[in-house]
């Protein structure tokens, strides 16, 4: 455990304000480093991640580092001057206090359209295990029981917050006129709100869907593009699962990997590259024919993209789905 810095009798947070601070102003820490996540600092200063994003909010509302949505916590562009005889941050709110009356009126004018807002940047920046209740009130300004007041609990917040995400993209008006195309309009625009959301992918499985009106909204565009092709009611909704699950079983490796690199601290070929040796063994091994020959093969090593991967998936699964839609 990593001993905190600052001066005795500070709260945890504000003594872990203080180390990242000084990080920054000795240039440990440059402009668009990545600081560490609230996973990060709790296993490092041993202390529970609200207590973390706690922190990470004093230092952003101090201008010293912004979130960037699937990147993380990083130091700010323009940081203001830090250093030791930097003014002591003022502590948070409690949780048993109101706002600070001299706040602006901004903060202290909590919506639950302000707090749904605050919960997905979160969880875009620091994936979904970094969300607490506690951590959007900080983030915000207000007391941890003041977000209670609108929503009654973080498994209704994940709720609303889903659907705050699924309803960013919508449909044109005229929708085209075959099926497939159609369809390809729909998996791409899911796999847009994938894409800047991966932490849905946390929230929902095919046995047990999530039934949110944004969402269905996505699930009616896809059963209207096969509706009218004399599908039995089975047959469509079982192809209407089908696309949806390739879609999200693609998108869930986005936030693997988004986990991954937080927990190690490296990026997907800083790993390959540490895995180098083993992957040799395996190679050498003669145990694998086929896998060495085709990984041999590679000039450049293989670039696994999952875009391209998605648009390869959804062109075979509709290839095969056509004699049945159309047959």
């Amino acid at each position: 455990m990593t001993q905190t810095t600052g001066t005795p009798g500070d709260p945890p947070y504000l003594r872990i304000v203080t180390a990242i601070r000084r990080r920054i102003a000795d240039g440990e820490l440059a402009p668009g480093d990545r600081v560490p996540s609230t996973r990060q600092i709790a296993a490092e200063w041993g202390v529970a991640l609200a207590t973390a994003t706690k922190a990470l909010t004093t230092l952003r509302l101090e201008g010293l580092v912004e979130a960037r949505p699937r990147i993380g916590t990083v130091v700010a562009t323009a940081a203001p001057p830090t250093s030791a005889a930097a003014p002591r941050s003022r502590p948070l709110p409690a949780a048993n206090t109101p706002a600070d009356p001299a706040a602006p009126a901004s903060e202290q004018e909590l919506t639950l359209a302000r707090i749904v807002r605050s919960a997905v940047d979160i969880a875009d920046a620091e994936g979904l295990a970094a969300l607490s209740m506690r951590g959007v009130a900080a983030r915000l300004g207000v007391a941890t029981m003041s977000t209670y007041r609108y929503v009654p609990s973080k498994e209704d917040l994940i709720l609303l917050m889903a659907d705050a995400a699924y309803g960013e993209e919508s449909y044109p008006a005229d929708a085209p006129a075959h099926w497939r195309t159609r369809i390809e309009v729909g998996a791409r625009t899911l796999w847009r709100v994938y894409r800047k959301h991966p932490w849905l992918t946390r929230i929902s499985s095919l046995t047990r869907p999530l039934l949110l009106p944004n969402l269905l909204v996505h699930g009616e565009w896809m059963l209207a593009a096969l509706d009218g092709h004399g599908l039995d009611p089975h047959t469509l909704f079982d192809i209407h699962v089908l696309l949806y699950s390739h879609v999200q079983g693609m998108a869930v490796h986005l936030e693997m990997e988004a986990d991954a690199e937080a927990a190690t601290g490296q990026s997907e070929d800083q790993w390959m590259d540490s895995r180098a040796p083993v992957l040799q063994e395996l190679v050498d091994s003669g145990r694998f024919p086929t896998f060495a020959k085709v990984v041999g093969s590679f000039e450049d090593g293989y670039d696994l993209r999952l875009d391209a991967l998605f648009e390869s998936g959804l062109r075979a699964l509709l290839d095969g789905l056509t004699p049945v839609v159309e047959g």
